[in-house]
């Protein structure tokens, strides 16, 4: 394998190069969006500040997320038309610099719903785009080495390792000056510039304008012809398409049970540091289990966390259903994670892994809205709401024996019951 000057690398420092940069990757583009290290301070200022009721608080994040719904087009884009001769790393260079600009800009932006709004899309945009490359490098990487299990949990390890982070230092921001969480993600977010500049190596590729337009062409053919992958996506619909309580639960946790922002941070912790331990046991379990086993045990292990917040009371339950949850939940996650990488056709892997990412994304902010609304329209009760995104969750475990069994009968790191040969990530 040859690096972008020429220079050839060795298997094992590009695999580990290929390693840091996703995990530098997952890192900025996970904690630094305003779903996460910024959502606690900005739901505290929607709610507290701008005196937003329930359902305008969830309806802002669902359209902050408009570009992460759209996450297919970035795939497009990235995996067709590669910009100064990259599909990976020019993309993320330039938006991972425009989106910490961005943050900055978000330090002088006026406390108005709608300002601020714009903003937030805007950010969300560029790192949607840094995003959609990393993931595309990502699933380039497992495929070379038929490790999707093992990549994706350390994938899910780092995301819960945000939320550990994001826990107490959501909390504090929260409590101050909003222009500090501004400051805090676009910092987090500019670190991965240095990284990708250090380690990410590709070849330089030259193409006409006739040969983009044939890529592109060939990235939709493709998309479009991969069965397997629209069954894998039409499982992650449903199992994500439950009315949602995310924001619901913030007004509980403030209005009901009167908690401060600091222990709603600590509760994120309590849910990171249990979706670390599930992050582990499915790097373990993934090569023992074969998927279809996996899919299914996790996703009832989620139903069954799910149903705890029905005894959301007090704060020493809370913090018992936190770690259920993020234990439960996280399960769920990863081997619906490992089931898109495995199904990403090859060659489309950026625009493949987005579309599945992007039913993701809109499913659960989406719902969230939704599930907000009927408490606020309808006045149905926490416990309802509950009980509703429980069992339309469950409806989906029995589809996972249709799916087809290519992509769910085997183990991880196992190609027609053979462990492969290890080969390098990049090209």
């Amino acid at each position: 394998m040859a690096s972008a000057t020429g220079t050839p690398q060795r298997p094992n420092q590009a695999l580990t190069y290929a390693a840091l940069v996703i995990i530098a990757g997952v890192l900025a583009t996970t904690l630094a969006q305003t779903q996460v290290l910024a959502r606690l301070p900005l739901q505290n200022l929607l709610k507290n500040g701008l005196h937003v009721d329930r359902t305008a608080n969830a309806a802002f994040f669902f359209w902050a997320g408009l570009a992460w719904y759209l996450k297919p087009f970035a795939g497009v884009l990235t995996d067709a038309f590669p910009l100064f001769g990259s599909r990976r790393q020019s993309y993320i260079l330039i938006s991972a610099s425009l989106a910490a600009l961005s943050w900055l800009a978000l330090i002088v932006t006026p406390h108005d719903y709608r300002d601020l709004l714009l903003v937030v899309i805007v950010i969300n945009t560029f790192m949607m785009i840094a995003s959609t490359a990393v993931g595309g490098f990502m699933v380039e990487t497992a495929q070379a080495t038929s490790g999707s299990g093992r990549l994706t949990a350390i994938r899910q390890f780092i995301q819960q390792a945000c939320l550990v982070i994001n826990g107490p230092a959501a909390g504090y921001l929260a409590s101050i000056a909003f222009g500090w969480t501004a400051a805090a993600c676009g910092g987090i977010m500019f670190l991965l510039v240095p990284v990708t500049i250090r380690f990410l190596r590709e070849q330089k590729r030259r193409l006409n304008s006739r040969e983009v337009l044939d890529n592109a062409r060939a990235q939709l053919v493709n998309i479009a012809s991969a069965r397997t992958m629209w069954a894998a996506a039409g499982l992650m619909a449903l199992f994500y398409i439950a009315p949602g309580f995310a924001t619901a639960l913030f007004y509980k946790q403030q209005n009901e049970l009167h908690f401060s922002t600091q222990t709603q941070g600590f509760l994120q912790l309590i849910a990171g540091a249990c979706g670390i331990l599930a992050a582990v046991g499915y790097g373990i379990l993934c090569r023992r289990l074969n998927l279809r086993k996996l899919l299914v045990w996790c996703m009832l292990a989620a139903t069954g966390a799910n149903l705890g917040y029905l005894f959301y009371s007090s704060l020493g339950r809370a913090q018992a259903v936190e770690g259920l949850n993020g234990l439960g939940y996280t399960l769920a996650e990863l081997a619906l994670m490992d089931l898109a990488v495995r199904s990403t056709p090859a060659g489309s892997e950026g625009l493949g892994f987005s579309i599945m990412i992007s039913v993701r994304n809109m499913a659960l902010f989406g719902t969230d809205w939704f599930g907000a609304s009927l408490l606020d329209r309808y006045h149905l009760s926490f416990a309802s709401l509950v009980i509703a995104n429980s069992a339309t969750t469950l409806l989906a475990v029995p589809l996972v024996f249709l799916l087809p069994r290519l992509i769910v009968a085997r183990k991880d790191a196992e190609i027609d019951g053979k462990a492969p040969l290890l080969k390098p990530a990049l090209e």
